[in-house]
């Protein structure tokens, strides 16, 4: 049963009311990347183990994903797991593998019938067979959704990536297939395993940690941030909402100053 609030109107009515002023005001970020930070944190300020924390963040992930659909939000990349997140202790790891399948398994129906598609970037042959199974199994029911794309970053580092492209990139360049001056920051975009994606227009971090934590480094190049002190199990669309408001107010010149942005806007 819906929660009635003191002027009468539902939490669903009011949580409509609030995207649709957000959607009036301004620009709602096409793809939105997320640090979800704290989870650990969060269980030992409550007296618990690490892993109950990212029990708790995965309904921070379900309440993100559903508001970031309903604003329009096309693509949301969320950080699950880094490359480093591997030197972690075992039973930790041991422990995310298990809650990623059941995660995974328990979502990808209410994914596929919200009409989202979801996709995952990163070292992923690292991961047990039953973790990759599940996800690959996942990415193909839902491939065909086009309402917005939810992608995980898994096993993932910006550096690792870079990498990765710089030596698809000289592979080319020592089969004569291309000059070294056709590289271009575009033909690097291309070769990076977001190349299907545009920049990140905002970028979220929770627990109030000021590091990219190796994260889209390339890509990252013009995204506006976000920090809240907020642990990731306790962020909800509220405070989503706070964060593309912020984004709004923001002026975004790409290396440009504010009279040349004007004069664009003013000749479309």
């Amino acid at each position: 049963m819906e929660t009635v609030t003191l002027n009468g109107t539902t939490q669903t009515e009011q949580d409509s009311l609030i995207q649709k002023e957000l959607r009036q005001k301004g620009e709602i970020p096409q793809h939105v990347a997320v640090i979800m930070d704290g989870n650990g944190r969060w269980a030992k300020s409550r007296g618990g183990v690490r892993i109950k924390g990212h029990h708790a963040g995965v309904e921070s992930v379900r309440d993100t994903v559903e508001a970031c659909a309903q604003l329009g939000v096309k693509h949301l990349t969320l950080y699950a797991f880094s490359t480093e997140n591997w030197t972690r202790p075992q039973r930790e790891v041991n422990a995310l593998m298990t809650l990623l399948v059941q995660t995974i398994r328990s979502e990808t129906k209410k994914l596929h019938e919200n009409d989202i598609r979801l996709t995952a970037i990163g070292q992923l042959d690292r991961f047990p067979a039953k973790c990759r199974n599940q996800l690959a199994e996942a990415i193909r029911l839902t491939k065909g959704n086009s309402r917005m794309e939810l992608c995980l970053a898994l096993s993932y580092s910006g550096r690792w990536d870079i990498t990765q492209a710089t030596r698809k990139i000289s592979e080319k360049v020592a089969k004569g297939q291309i000059t070294p001056e056709a590289v271009t920051d575009e033909l690097i975009s291309t070769h990076l395993v977001t190349a299907d994606k545009p920049d990140p227009d905002l970028i979220i971090r929770t627990s109030g940690e000021f590091r990219i934590s190796n994260f889209l480094l390339w890509q990252l190049a013009y995204t506006e941030f976000y920090i809240t002190k907020t642990y990731w199990p306790d962020f909800r669309r509220d405070e989503l909402y706070k964060a593309i408001e912020c984004f709004q107010g923001r002026e975004r010149r790409f290396g440009k100053v504010s009279e040349q942005i004007v004069s664009n806007e003013s000749e479309k």
